[in-house]
């Protein structure tokens, strides 16, 4: 048995979002994986309205939490329960993500190691239907006296896990949940398995330092804590890298998944961290342009360019490498069946190699009308194009429920983000460029954007006017 200390949480709360809803019970079970050491619980006043469903729910009433403590009077309580604990409850983030919202509250940071007993649950009794609590207390026949309330809820969740460790190869399984799946000899000497579990799991750019306070690694994620210990999770290049030169791990949470491509983007070229490879190049002197031809068909050319050169081609899009250049221009080709004599990729006249082998139409000899023809090269031109052609803002996610992201495209180019206050905008969009925060736009950054619309990720698209 692993000589550990888990406290085993339950909360009962107004609603199900931690940064809008409060606690109203909480209770804390201390248990060494074989028997059971404390228990604690207590009612919290919420200092707010106590839900009609919660109430039926529970059957905790407003008047029953009226002269109840408030969070902050019990929070040194909770600190000491669960310092050097394994912090345990079914679905863990949930239970976890409340606490660690109501000490944020009082500007305190709370973090613990943390594991879930659903996901246990899953890998020690498979084949159940359903593994919320109260399907696995009527599977496992689990006496419970009062469901919904948090110290009878803690004290079932106790018991699976007592009944989890005491299985064969269980605890392997709850020591590899608890780490995050991180190896521990492939951490950096410097951190810790607990630091990386302070880490929110919210979406942001987060950074590697190294001894100096330099940064050598930028990375961007949905979830910070889980991508950061995905690094340590397994032997690789990169990894062996990171063990040697990672001191520190900070971040910057943008709750908008674009803004963390954006921004990380910037921070690797602003930086060029030493363990980064890709997104490090700042110039782009290989073009795609267009022109029509004598013959009025839509053609496609691959050059090199310099700043006082720039002026003569009509660009759609620029690389960093001509192989680049060429490579995406050629699966253009294939995808919208172009010419490749009219795509610049095989020079020479009359019919091209691709004629020969019937994968051209005849462009190339006048032998498939122009009309027909430059329908398919409009939409390989669309697909192609790195310049957009109206300006426009993207609202987005913000860093809270209340918040919004904003991106600006303006003169065919990205050109920064800001946040706003959900009710400042009413509807009136116009203000919005004064809050934009300015960066430098470069094909990447337009690529970035169109991947990111094309996904359909709930984004709002709205016309820059006047």
């Amino acid at each position: 048995m692993m000589q550990k200390l888990y406290a085993i949480v339950d909360l009962e709360t107004t609603g199900g979002r931690a940064a809008r809803d409060k606690v109203i019970e909480i209770a804390i079970v201390l248990h060494d994986g074989a028997q059971i050491l404390d228990t604690y619980s207590t009612l919290l006043n919420p200092e707010c309205y106590v839900p009609y469903g919660i109430t039926q729910l529970t059957g905790i009433s407003q008047d029953m939490v009226q002269d109840a403590p408030r969070f902050y009077e019990v929070a040194r309580k909770v600190v000491e329960m669960t310092e050097g604990a394994i912090f345990v409850a079914h679905n863990v983030r949930f239970d976890y993500s409340f606490l660690r919202e109501e000490f944020a509250r009082l500007g305190y940071t709370y973090s613990r190691r943390n594991l879930c007993t659903v996901r246990l649950s899953r890998k020690a009794f498979p084949g159940l239907p359903s593994y919320s609590l109260g399907n696995l207390i009527r599977s496992l026949g689990i006496e419970v006296e009062n469901r919904h309330r948090a110290l009878d809820d803690a004290l079932a969740t106790a018991e699976i896990l007592r009944r989890i460790l005491n299985g064969e190869d269980n605890e392997q399984q709850v020591k590899e949940m608890v780490n995050l799946g991180i190896k521990e000899a492939l951490l950096p000497k410097n951190l810790t398995v607990e630091q990386i579990h302070a880490l929110p799991e919210e979406c942001g750019v987060y950074y590697f330092h190294n001894q100096k306070g330099d940064v050598v690694y930028v990375g961007k994620s949905i979830n910070i804590k889980k991508r950061v210990a995905e690094h340590f999770a397994n032997k690789s290049e990169k990894g062996n890298k990171l063990q040697q030169h990672v001191h520190d791990i900070t971040f910057e949470l943008t709750g908008s998944e674009l803004v963390a491509l954006l921004l990380e983007s910037h921070e690797i070229k602003r930086l060029s961290p030493e363990i980064n490879r890709a997104q490090r190049v700042r110039r782009f002197p290989y073009i795609i342009h267009t022109f029509e031809d004598e013959a009025g068909y839509i053609c496609f050319e691959v050059a090199q360019v310099t700043a006082q050169t720039r002026k003569k081609y009509n660009i759609i899009s620029e690389y960093p490498k001509l192989s680049h250049a060429k490579g995406h221009l050629s699966r253009a080709m294939e995808q919208y069946e172009l010419c490749s004599r009219l795509c610049s990729l095989h020079p020479g006249k009359g019919a091209c190699f691709h004629y020969h082998i019937r994968q051209c139409y005849g462009a190339c000899i006048g032998a498939e009308p122009k009309e027909k023809y430059n329908e398919r090269a409009e939409e390989a031109r669309e697909q192609l194009s790195t310049i957009f052609d109206k300006d426009f803002f993207i609202l987005d996610q913000g860093r809270s429920p209340e918040e919004m992201s904003v991106v600006l495209v303006e003169e065919g180019n990205y050109r920064g983000f800001g946040y706003v206050e959900r009710e400042e905008m009413n509807g009136h969009p116009d203000f919005l460029r004064d809050i934009i925060k300015p960066f430098q736009g470069n094909p990447e950054t337009t690529r970035i954007i169109q991947r990111y619309l094309s996904k359909g990720n709930g984004a709002r698209v709205v016309p820059v006017t006047g």
